[in-house]
């Protein structure tokens, strides 16, 4: 066994009915922790909630007609609702995980769970981060 085989942390997870909140935020927290160098530093008190659908206002705001549409979605502590900024950041920077909607992506396309959510998130924050899409794409890219 190589040095690099045993220092790697893997998750291995069988699953016999869907994975749950909780093996998601696994996932999820495993990416965060390991996010490209151009995101690590503006996500270090970043907040992980994990919910099974976007909510109707959230829906309503992005102008999304079917939950399945939405991944993930960052909230900026200075933003009240995408484009309108607050005049005092007082709340946290989060990041929302849908469950339901990421499982039918895996489901469709059978890619790794982990490899799927860490992709998602790197996407989301590069997003919310205002990277260009082939900087986000270069990042998800040489961070598989």
């Amino acid at each position: 066994m190589t040095a690099k085989a045993v220092s790697r942390q893997e998750i291995i997870m069988n699953f016999s009915s869907p994975p749950n909140a909780d093996d998601i935020a696994v996932f999820a927290r495993q990416a965060l922790e390991n996010l490209p160098d151009e995101l690590s530093g503006k996500c270090e008190e970043l907040v992980l909630e994990i919910e099974e659908f976007p909510d109707d206002a959230t829906m309503q705001d992005l102008e999304i007609e079917t939950p399945y549409e939405l991944l993930a979605l960052y909230h900026s502590a200075k933003e009240i609702s995408p484009g309108v900024q607050k005049k005092i950041a007082n709340g946290e920077d989060k990041i929302v995980v849908y469950r339901r909607p990421i499982l039918d992506v895996w489901c469709e396309t059978g890619e790794d769970l982990g490899r799927l959510i860490r992709e998602i998130i790197i996407e989301e924050l590069a997003r919310g981060f205002e990277f260009s899409d082939e900087d986000i794409q270069d990042m998800v890219a040489n961070h598989r």
